[in-house]
C-alpha cells in the first residue's frame, strides 16, 4: 500500500483554518443527519453515527447541535432530504480525483462541480472511473508529541492496524475498514489520544504532477474542498514539498 496521499496531509495542516470558517460544523451535522437515518439514533449501535458524534466533540460543537441532527436523521424534527453521492474525474496534470457528497438538490451540485473541474483544466468522469485507484481504510491521527513510536507501532498492532507512519507532527495509522471500530476501542483503552478517527480512501500508487499543474491543481482541490456538498474529498497526487511551499508564498 501506498503511504497516505499528499491533498489529506495538506488538508489535515488547513484544519484548523476550515474550522474557523465553521465548514467543518457543516459537514458533520449533515453526516450526523445521515447516519441516523441510515443505521438509527442510537450511537451503542451504530458505529457510522458513534464516529461522527466523536468528530462533532472534537470540534467543539454544542450537544444541543448534535441532537438535533440525530432527530433530523431519525425524523424526530423536521430536516433535509439528503442522498449521498460519489462523484469522481481527473484533474490538471492527470490526478485521480474522488468526492464523498451529501446533498439535496443531485441536479444543482453535480452541475457546479462539473463547472469546477472544467474551470481548472479537469474533468468529470464516469463512476467507477478512479475508485478502483483507491483502498477504503481506518485512519487515525496522533500527535507526535505524546507517545513513542515504536510504542505506538506496537500498541497499533496489538490492536488490529495495519501500518503506522510518521507524517510531519503526527503519526498515521491505518487499518483494514472492518477493524476500524476494533481499533479505535483498543487504542483509547490503552490511553492513546486521538486527534481524529475516520473511514478513508487511501491512493494505491502515486501521480507526480510538476509544476506546471501543480497551481491549478491545487486550486482546484481547495475549490472542492470548500463546496457546501462536499463532504471528503481524496486524490493521488504527488506535488514536491518546495514546489507546495513556493506556491504557498506565491
Amino acid at each position: 500500500m501506498s503511504g497516505h496521499s499528499k491533498w489529506a496531509s495538506i488538508k489535515h495542516k488547513k484544519g484548523a483554518a476550515d474550522a474557523k470558517r465553521g465548514k467543518i460544523f457543516t459537514r458533520i451535522i449533515k453526516e450526523i443527519t445521515v447516519a441516523a437515518r441510515l443505521g438509527g439514533g442510537d450511537p451503542d449501535g451504530n458505529p457510522r453515527l458513534r464516529t461522527a458524534i466523536l468528530a462533532a466533540k472534537a470540534a467543539n460543537m454544542p450537544q444541543d447541535n448534535i441532537i438535533r441532527g440525530i432527530k433530523k436523521g431519525t425524523g424526530e424534527l423536521e430536516g433535509v432530504a439528503y442522498e449521498e453521492i460519489t462523484y469522481e474525474g481527473y484533474g490538471p496534470g492527470g490526478a485521480a480525483i474522488l468526492l464523498e457528497v451529501v446533498t439535496d438538490n443531485r441536479n444543482r451540485t453535480v452541475s457546479e462541480i462539473r463547472a469546477m473541474f472544467g474551470k481548472r483544466g479537469g474533468n468529470l468522469g464516469e463512476n467507477g472511473c478512479v475508485a478502483w485507484m483507491f483502498d477504503q481504510k481506518g485512519l487515525f491521527v496522533v500527535n507526535a508529541d505524546g507517545p513513542d513510536e515504536d510504542e505506538l507501532l506496537e500498541m497499533a498492532l496489538e490492536a488490529g492496524a495495519e501500518d503506522l507512519k510518521r507524517v510531519d507532527d503526527h503519526f498515521e495509522i491505518t487499518s483494514a475498514i472492518e477493524n476500524f471500530e476494533e481499533v479505535r476501542k483498543a487504542l483509547e483503552e490503552k490511553g492513546v489520544v486521538l486527534d481524529s478517527a475516520e473511514l478513508t480512501r487511501i491512493p494505491q500508487n502515486t501521480v507526480e504532477v510538476d509544476e506546471k499543474h501543480a497551481k491549478s491543481l491545487l486550486r482546484l482541490m481547495d475549490e472542492l474542498e470548500d463546496h457546501d456538498d462536499v463532504q471528503k474529498s481524496y486524490s493521488n497526487f504527488d506535488i514536491p514539498d518546495e514546489v507546495i511551499a513556493a506556491l504557498a508564498e506565491g
